[in-house]
């Protein structure tokens, strides 16, 4: 299978080539030219599967320069990490389910795919004959820049500088970053908003005379966030596996329509959700959950992307977010695969701040796509309700999109589909937040007194990779501003040239 950009056709290349660009040369992200089917027998191969098989078999059908058993040694390596399995599906009531994806290494759903992508890069550099180390680098709002961090630590070949929103992570993600070990790490803190952050990262990537300074130093510039193909891929596998695993629960037969409901911020999680429906998995809405930063919830209302908004910092941090990076990608497939229509759209929101869909692609994105949002109360009222109803305990994004099912399930009774609530993080990286939505109580000065409140008042054990953090030492404890990143990552691009 060959993969091109949203913001040129003419491109053509193998899966491999894509994972090590990261982006295109133009700044398309790349899409594969065709979306594989799955039959009815691949549908039955993969109920008897495990997660990691399952995970290689779905991967295999893009990525078709690995070989399936390439891929399964990876995700057996990848899943490995995790606290037993990856990706559970929980019944909490007749018909709604939980799909948690955070019993990885970092407790947050960005482990099922950054546990992945080292061995992708890896492998996809030696592939193409890569000599120059790779130098990942990410923005993050929270979760992303950790699992990026554990998952590329100390691997051969490769160097990770991440860049955090000052304030605009919760205590415990700061503290995840700020403690990271390897010798192959950096993190910074940046003054302003995750927007800020990755703007002035996705600016280097397009900084050519940057490339060639990272080059002169040994270095090939690499992303890890969603908007590389090999971050995205390993997430589509996860809403197979949880229709695979309705239909060997019974709850469902093939065939029959399902309702995903993904709490997001860069869109990357939910288009996952898309891309296993065009492959075939039966859905019958997507439900985009945004928190008050709601430039998504206007979108698909309005058919205008606007980011001349006020910022707002929220209690699902991770989210705090108003240009999604991988919308484009939709973008590309609702307008009939119109590159030039994207670029220029693409340019207008780097000029103007927004630009416009067509009716016709508002309409066929309103045929899929259900939204909603939840502010921060209402998202307390979610956490309390959750744990009062089914005694379930949810973190503060997964609250935003039972916020939001909840609110679609009234408008909507007739939509009798089962639903699939997708659950990105524990509960207790966000433990101050959850406590105070059940108790009233205020935040401790100590994120790991909360852990243990939290603990003690629901019954539930802290994480062990959370409770580790404790006596860890601070490592990276610098703020600058976001015209220093270039500067960042040329010191950290000297310092590991000298180590190698």
């Amino acid at each position: 299978m060959k993969y091109t950009s949203t913001r040129d056709k003419s491109v053509a290349i193998d899966s491999a080539q894509a994972i090590v660009n990261g982006l295109s040369p133009n700044g398309g992200l790349y899409v594969p030219e065709s979306f594989p089917r799955l039959s009815e027998k691949d549908f039955g191969t993969l109920c008897e599967m495990d997660y990691p098989e399952r995970a290689a078999y779905v991967m295999s059908l893009y990525l078709t320069d690995f070989t399936y058993e390439e891929l399964l040694s990876y995700t057996r390596q990848a899943y490995a990490r995790f606290y037993g399995d990856p990706c559970p599906l929980v019944n909490i009531d007749d018909g709604l389910y939980v799909l948690e994806l955070w019993h990885g290494p970092t407790c947050a759903f960005k482990d099922m795919a950054l546990t992945m992508l080292p061995h992708l890069l890896t492998a996809a550099r030696r592939k193409v004959g890569e000599k120059d180390r790779s130098l990942i680098m990410v923005a993050t709002s929270g979760d992303t820049g950790k699992a990026a961090l554990e998952g590329f630590r100390d691997v051969e070949g490769t160097d990770i500088i991440v860049f955090y929103p000052t304030g605009g992570v919760s205590d415990m993600q700061k503290k995840q970053m700020m403690t990271q070990e390897g010798d192959n790490v950096c993190v910074c803190a940046i003054e302003g908003n995750f927007d800020d952050t990755q703007n002035a990262v996705k600016a280097i990537f397009a900084d050519e005379e940057m490339g060639k300074l990272l080059h002169e130093r040994g270095f090939k510039l690499c992303s890890a966030n969603s908007i590389n193909w090999g971050r995205l891929v390993p997430q589509i596998a996860y809403y197979v596996s949880a229709y695979c695993d309705l239909l060997n629960e019974g709850r469902i037969e093939l065939g029959d329509k399902v309702d995903f409901c993904v709490p997001s911020g860069n869109f990357g999680n939910i288009l996952a959700a898309y891309y296993a429906m065009r492959m075939g998995v039966a859905v019958n809405k997507l439900i985009c959950a945004s928190n008050v930063n709601n430039v998504l919830t206007d979108f698909f209302t309005t058919g205008k992307y606007d980011v001349k908004r006020d910022f707002h910092k929220t209690i699902s941090p991770s989210m705090d977010i108003l240009i999604s990076s991988n919308l484009e990608r939709l973008l590309f497939e609702m307008s009939d695969r119109d590159d030039k229509l994207i670029a220029e759209r693409m340019e207008a929101l780097k000029k103007d701040g927004s630009y416009t869909v067509t009716k016709a692609e508002r309409n066929r994105m309103g045929a899929l796509f259900e939204v909603g949002y939840a502010d921060d109360d209402a998202t307390r009222s979610a956490i309390d309700a959750s744990m009062e109803v089914y005694g379930y305990l949810m973190d503060t994004h997964t609250a935003v999109a039972y916020n939001v099912w909840c609110e679609y399930n009234n408008a909507c009774p007739e939509d009798e589909c089962p639903t699939v609530i997708v659950s990105t993080a524990s509960a207790f990286k966000f433990a101050a937040d959850v406590y105070n939505a059940l108790t009233g109580s205020k935040k401790d000065k100590d994120a790991f007194e909360d852990c243990k409140k939290l603990a003690s008042f629901t019954g539930e054990e802290i994480p062990e990779p959370i409770a580790a953090l404790k006596d860890k030492r601070i490592r990276f404890d610098e703020v600058i501003d976001r015209s220093g990143i270039a500067g960042k990552v040329l010191e950290f691009a000297d310092r590991m040239a000298g180590k190698n």
